[in-house]
């Protein structure tokens, strides 16, 4: 993973609505619906004003220092010292993050079709197959991502047009039956995951060829709308078919693939399905421990990060096998800590940096 690497705008992008959706397409709907009932979507769609908030920062700081990853913004603006103490939550959350993805992967797994596969075992295999996807480097991730998004997407409408039939628009009434604090509370939750986490994505941005600059920002909002319509979409329609169940049925989008039946001739396709759902998590997870690499390798002033890929899949593995190993707990960081967290380690440096930046422009515009 030399400096030499380098993607397109699109190819960005890409990366950047795998590394939003592949995950939350299945973890989010349901939560949220168990909080804000029907008024879900209108969660969703407050996170999503946040992440577009969060989004235009980082596209700011790119525009204000090609080139300059966020760490690298940060030893421009805050100096060596505060850049190191900021770095250290953030790092530590990272870690977190990676194993907390494969987490998330496991107890789908357990949970729908490895029900008697030992948690270790589902664990290490996935560590496996990410630390290789990392390795192998941006561009070829990039190359993989056209080919899986299409395939992701693809499972996705298909449940959605397979399950047409069963579509209850009146179970999307009434909206807010319990007013907006649950709805609130379900905002937050999105907004926790998956959008105050494109803040490290900020890392790998110089990774963008230079005559591409001009079309990023443009390529990236388009990239958070499709994940925004996407989520959206899921939200509506686990409503319309599951009505008052959908907050209690885990991974919406797979109960939904459950209930396709046509003439006998299709059905129980939820396995395949499922695999494919499958590959978001694997991906983001990748995309993760790549940007977790980038961070580690820059924090410590190393030119090879290739030595770091399977010191710090091991880690992960480890608190993987070791952190909150009971389904209760998970859900409650998640749910409540977990967007806390993340304003911390991820919002908060951003934050400073830019702050920082725009008073520094300002003094400068001044003495001009």
């Amino acid at each position: 993973m030399s400096k030499q690497e380098s993607v397109s705008s699109v190819q960005m992008s890409m990366l950047f609505l795998f590394f939003l959706t592949g995950a939350s397409i299945v973890i989010i709907p349901a939560p949220l619906t168990n909080i804000a009932g029907n008024g879900a979507w209108i969660s969703l769609l407050i996170a999503f004003a946040m992440g577009i908030l969060l989004l235009a920062g980082i596209l700011y700081l790119y525009r204000q220092f090609p080139g300059q990853s966020l760490i690298e913004c940060s030893r421009l603006m805050l100096g060596n010292t505060l850049t190191t103490l900021l770095l250290i939550p953030f790092t530590a959350v990272m870690f977190w993050n990676v194993a907390g993805i494969v987490i998330e992967i496991v107890t789908f797994f357990k949970s729908t079709m490895l029900k008697e596969t030992p948690t270790y075992a589902i664990s290490t295999l996935f560590f496996v197959t990410i630390a290789l996807t990392a390795l192998a480097g941006i561009e070829v991730m990039a190359r993989m991502a056209s080919v899986l998004l299409a395939l992701m997407f693809g499972f996705i409408v298909v449940i959605w047009l397979l399950v047409g039939n069963l579509y209850h628009p009146e179970y999307l009434l009434p909206v807010m039956p319990d007013g907006i604090g649950p709805i609130l509370n379900a905002a937050y939750i999105a907004y926790g995951f998956p959008y105050s986490e494109l803040v490290v994505f900020a890392m790998i941005l110089p990774y963008i060829r230079k005559k591409d600059t001009p079309k990023v920002g443009k390529h990236l909002y388009l990239a958070i709308i499709v994940n925004a319509m996407t989520l959206l979409a899921s939200i509506i329609f686990s409503i319309m078919v599951l009505g008052p169940l959908s907050g209690d049925l885990k991974y919406s989008l797979y109960q939904l693939a459950r209930l396709i039946f046509i003439q006998e001739i299709i059905e129980r396709i939820e396995s395949i399905i499922g695999i494919s759902l499958i590959v978001g998590f694997y991906f983001k997870a990748a995309i993760l421990l790549f940007i977790l690499m980038r961070v580690l390798a820059q924090m410590l002033r190393l030119e090879n990060e290739r030595l770091l890929v399977l010191p710090v899949a091991f880690v992960c593995l480890l608190l993987s096998l070791t952190t909150y190993t009971k389904e209760a707990a998970l859900e409650e960081i998640v749910n409540i800590t977990w967007p806390l967290i993340n304003n911390i380690a991820y919002v908060f440096p951003l934050l400073l940096i830019i702050v920082i930046s725009l008073i520094r422009r300002s003094r400068k515009q001044d003495k001009d």
